[in-house]
């Protein structure tokens, strides 16, 4: 895996704890808006941002397949993944407690361990 290829991968990961958070602030703004469901729906700004980053990430998505293998850009995507809880965290001030710590300590271990893998062979 070449030092672009990690890149676009690792921006990818970077890329899915902003969508999930567009998605709360749509969850929160919705809450807030009045009429009808789908007035609420298609007034929402922030979710149709939410789903406007996520077509652009799938096609970020679909770019980074044509390159790398699927089963080593799935291991970027699980550490965005583990990023979301971090961004609730920081935005949404949830709670977070020495649990998700360990697990995403975890979690990591794992991905370098696929890393390390892939550079021996």
């Amino acid at each position: 895996m070449n030092a672009k290829d990690v890149l676009l991968c690792a921006g990818f990961s970077l890329a899915l704890p902003i969508g999930q958070t567009l998605f709360k602030f749509a969850a929160v703004n919705q809450a807030r808006l009045q009429g009808p469901l789908l007035v609420k729906l298609v007034t929402n700004v922030p979710l149709l941002l939410a789903f406007a980053w996520y077509g652009l990430t799938a096609l970020f998505w679909f770019y980074i397949l044509t390159r790398v293998p699927l089963s080593l850009a799935y291991t970027f995507a699980t550490v965005g993944s583990g990023l979301v809880p971090l961004m609730a965290w920081l935005v949404f001030k949830e709670a977070l407690d020495w649990r998700f710590a360990l697990g995403y300590a975890l979690m990591l271990a794992g991905f370098f361990v696929i890393m390390q893998g892939q550079r021996a062979g």
